[in-house]
């Protein structure tokens, strides 16, 4: 009737061993989603609109435009990367993001100490003040998320 069950102890801890080894859900799902598609966001808004300058005023403010398009085609890296499962992907997003995080800090800098330079904003001017400072907040959380999601190979 009240038989303790044998090597109770034993059984509880293979039971919560066999629960931690449950898959990791993939960086795509939950906040990593929404994160995805902001990335997606930028990454055409970005890229339209630079392609948009530089087609049609590149000679008036060539460094910004072309930044523009620089941080499109990393917003465009970072989104295929974040919602990749290929072996690598992790890594290039980490690069992708921290890539722009430096580009959002640097440009963000030199385009309130040197206006001149940027007569024309461009997405990462101001620390992205244009685009709501996304731009700055963003590689803050992506960096979050990939950090809380890497595997025991990056960890």
């Amino acid at each position: 009737m009240g038989e303790k069950p044998r090597n109770s102890r034993i059984m509880q801890a293979a039971q919560a061993r066999s629960t931690n080894k449950a898959p990791k859900p993939s960086r795509s799902t939950g906040l990593g989603r929404v994160i995805i598609a902001v990335y997606g966001i930028l990454a055409l808004a970005a890229s339209v609109r630079a392609v948009y300058q530089i087609m049609s005023k590149f000679d008036e403010a060539p460094i910004a435009y072309s930044l523009s398009l620089f941080s499109g085609l990393v917003y465009f890296l970072a989104t295929i990367s974040l919602s990749s499962a290929k072996r690598g992907a992790w890594l290039v997003s980490l690069w992708a993001v921290a890539v722009e995080l430096a580009g959002v800090i640097v440009v963000g800098i030199l385009s309130l100490t040197h206006p001149e330079d940027f007569a024309h904003p461009s997405v990462w001017s101001g620390f992205g003040e244009g685009y709501g400072y996304v731009p700055l907040v963003l590689p803050i959380v992506g960096l979050w998320w990939l950090y809380r999601n890497r595997n025991e190979r990056h960890a």
